[in-house]
């Protein structure tokens, strides 16, 4: 099969998790032992900024110690031979630090710091402590940016445009369960072919969908010998 001309990767959870990036929510629904209402809603954070602060500290601070795994890295090598565009569910910058130019955080990024001002703007965090004295240039505080449960996803509308625009969608370690993100996948036009690349995916989106049983970095190894064959990392 040829070469796609206009890529676009939909990540999840599992395309970090070779790189020791934990999927937070485990089989008992708790993220590293705090339930979802303590730690990814607005509600959260205006009871407890201190425990929500802490929570992504920690999570800050274990992605520094974390590198690209050779699924990042293949997805990088890729950028020279076609068009991609990458949208992921993931808030570390694990894309980027394996040479990804093309990334759009559905979920904000844990790298960055957001002002709680009106204009709500972002600054890349130096250091993996935020504080509670931490201000933005105009004197607010500042909040992790991750858009949390209950708040809506600002690059949802984009991220539908370049899906509809693809002539073929590459779906890597993600359930397709978790809403409204899963829904991406199903806003490919008929035609396109979809590559869901996972060992349990079960969601898979009607017509031309392929599953594809592997871990991010074998999968894509696979993936690429059929439609990159001359050009695998």
């Amino acid at each position: 099969m040829n070469t796609p001309k206009n890529l676009v990767v939909l990540t999840g959870a599992g395309m970090s998790a070779e790189s020791g990036i934990p999927t937070f929510r485990g089989a008992d629904g708790l993220w590293e032992g705090h339930r979802i209402e303590e730690v990814a809603t607005p509600e959260a954070w205006d009871s407890n900024p201190s425990l929500v602060r802490d929570f992504y500290n920690q999570r800050r601070k274990h992605l520094m110690q974390c590198n690209p795994n050779k699924g990042h890295l293949i997805l990088a090598y890729w950028e020279q031979f076609t068009d991609m565009q990458i949208i992921t569910q993931n808030v570390d910058d694990l894309h980027e630090r394996a040479g990804s130019t093309n990334v759009v955080h559905l979920h904000g990024e844990l790298v960055n710091a957001r002002s709680t001002g009106p204009i709500a703007e972002k600054y890349a965090m130096r250091q993996w402590e935020m504080t509670a004295s931490d201000r933005c240039s105009k004197g607010f505080p500042v909040r992790p940016d991750i858009v949390w449960f209950g708040e809506d996803v600002p690059a949802m509308d984009a991220s539908i445009k370049l899906v509809q625009a693809a002539d073929c969608v590459l779906v890597i370690g993600t359930s397709l369960q978790v809403y409204p993100a899963a829904h991406l996948a199903f806003e490919a036009a008929e035609h396109v072919p979809i590559h869901v690349i996972d060992p349990e995916a079960k969601n898979l989106p009607a017509g031309n969908a392929t599953r594809w049983p592997f871990v991010a970095s074998e999968g894509l190894e696979a993936w690429g010998k059929v439609h990159f064959p001359k050009n695998r990392l």
